[in-house]
Order: structure tokens, then sequence, then C-alpha cells
């Protein structure tokens, strides 16, 4: 004599199917709305971080940097370099080129190393400057 399980019945079969199908496309539908949410620049940025080295490949204390946006001509932000030649500046999220530079004056002669910081979207980006004397 062979003992057999009870078969479930097609209606609870279905069912399950459908809580199945209606779990999927509430994760669905609950993902696309994260997506949609607005952005708020009070919270989302992007990170332009740096660091300034002398012609001695030494991190360079309390030089002057500037940066614009690429499209701009006077400097947004003014900042000074620490202990470490570091500096940072969050800037608004969004596809947008910053030119970045370190203003120093020996005597009669200025030097102004630059570079450029491409953002894509809430990201850090790393630049480095040398200054050559």
């Amino acid at each position: 004599m062979e003992i057999t399980e009870p078969r479930p019945s097609r209606g609870r079969t279905l069912l399950a199917l459908i809580l199945v199908f209606a779990a999927a496309l509430a994760a669905i539908t609950a993902g696309a709305q994260e997506q949609k949410k607005p952005i708020d620049p009070r919270k989302d940025y992007a990170l332009i971080y740096g660091t300034v080295w002398d012609a001695s490949n030494r991190p360079a204390y309390g030089v002057t940097v500037k940066i614009r946006r690429a499209n701009e001509k006077k400097a947004r932000w003014d900042l000074t370099s620490d202990h470490a030649g570091e500096f940072a500046q969050r800037v608004p999220i969004g596809k947008q080129d910053y030119v970045v530079w370190a203003e120093i004056k020996k005597g009669k002669e200025k030097e102004k190393p630059q570079t450029v910081a491409h953002v894509e979207n809430d990201e850090r980006v790393d630049v480095s400057l040398h200054l050559t004397k």
C-alpha cells in the first residue's frame, strides 16, 4: 500500500500565485516611486576634494584655492588649504565642469596652477594642484 500526500486544491494554488504576483507588483511599484523623488539641493551635493602640493611635493598649507564653473569668469568659492594641504567644497549635483586653481604670490610674480573637475552627479571628485615655485 502506497501512502500519498494530499494534493493542494486548485483554489489554494491559484491563491498562492495571485499573492506572489501581487507582492512582486508592489515591490516594482515601490521601486519606481523611490526613483521619482525630487532632489533636495540642501541634502544632495557633489564634493570637490583636493590637495595642494609645493615644488618639493609636500602638502602646501595656507594656499588660496578658488573654484568657478567652467562657463563663468569669476570664482564662486574661495578656500584655504589646511595643514595637510587639503581643501573640500560642496557643489550642486548635476553635470558640470569646475575650474579649480591656486593663487600664490611670490614677490612680483603670481603663480596660478589650475585643473578641471568634472562632476556628473552626487559624487566626490579628487584633484591635485602642483606649485612649481
